[in-house]
């Protein structure tokens, strides 16, 4: 006899209750007391002792760095998830000729550093385009002369390839049987895959994916190095223009810090919001 889980009892789990929610009283233990006096006079001393005239010039460019960054990485991820599925799936279900290929390029770009991956398109593939002339006569090379597109395809590169690893593991993860009873209703591999596989897939791969999305945001700032204007350039810039250490490096870090915290509220939405019956 085959045992089954309570329809509600992985749902109840994974979902937040009432109780689990922080009460008010839970806030006014001794160690949380201290610990929230020491964050307040840690803000009022940043706010009151720290010069931070130079906000108001230079919050046209942050806004406009925080858009550039937004932009990169939600560009990037989804350009490389979408690689990543495939790189996952012939990783369990192709020829080895394919999948050799396939595991051969998430071991190298996961292998090598970024920062190196980027200087390789960028000061490589890049310096090498203007030496032919039906290159620089054609459409893209508008497109080719600007820095921001090898960054794109570096951290989508990246991105690719170490969700590619995630989604070998979540596609080889989905429980056999829901394979052979869509299979025994008659349904078509396109179909069953499009309907079974991939969508548990995803929903296996999902907590990883928050983490390698916060990931993703981290590593815009090596854009910066070829000259891409994100968020991390202006503070450099506004550094090298007022002499000034540690202000822009705060709040920068606390740019991030709130960036971070909507993408990781928005993948605990998302996770809370699918059904994770038999998951």
């Amino acid at each position: 006899m085959i045992e089954t889980t309570p329809p509600d009892a992985t749902t109840h789990a994974m979902a937040f209750t009432p109780e689990d929610l922080p009460t008010v009283e839970s806030f006014f233990k001794p160690h949380r007391i201290v610990l929230l006096v020491i964050a307040a006079g840690l803000i009022f001393c940043i706010a009151w002792f720290m010069r931070w005239d130079w906000v108001p010039q230079y919050l046209p460019r942050l806004g406009y760095g925080i858009v550039v960054t937004l932009t990169m990485m939600f560009s990037t991820a989804i350009l490389g998830f979408l690689l990543a599925v495939p790189l996952g799936l012939v990783q369990v279900t192709g020829p080895w000729p394919l999948k050799a290929l396939a595991k051969g390029f998430c071991t190298v770009i996961r292998g090598t550093p970024l920062l190196l991956q980027l200087w390789l398109l960028y000061y490589g593939l890049g310096s090498l385009f203007p030496q032919f002339p039906a290159i620089r006569q054609s459409f893209l090379w508008p497109y080719l002369r600007e820095s921001w597109p090898y960054g794109v395809a570096a951290l989508t590169i990246s991105f690719a390839a170490y969700e590619g690893e995630v989604m070998r593991g979540a596609f080889a993860g989905v429980p056999a049987g829901e394979i052979e009873a869509a299979r025994a209703y008659g349904m078509s591999r396109w179909t069953l895959f499009r309907r079974i596989w991939l969508p548990r897939a995803i929903h296996r791969a999902l907590p990883t994916l928050n983490g390698e999305t916060v990931l993703q945001l981290k590593a815009t700032p090596l854009v910066a190095t070829i000259t891409v204007i994100d968020v991390y350039a202006v503070i450099s810039k506004v550094r090298q223009d007022t002499y000034i250490t540690y202000e822009p490096l705060l709040l920068l870090a606390l740019i991030y810090m709130c960036l971070t915290g909507i993408l990781v509220f928005a993948f605990r939405y998302l996770e809370n919001r699918i059904p994770t019956r038999g998951a």
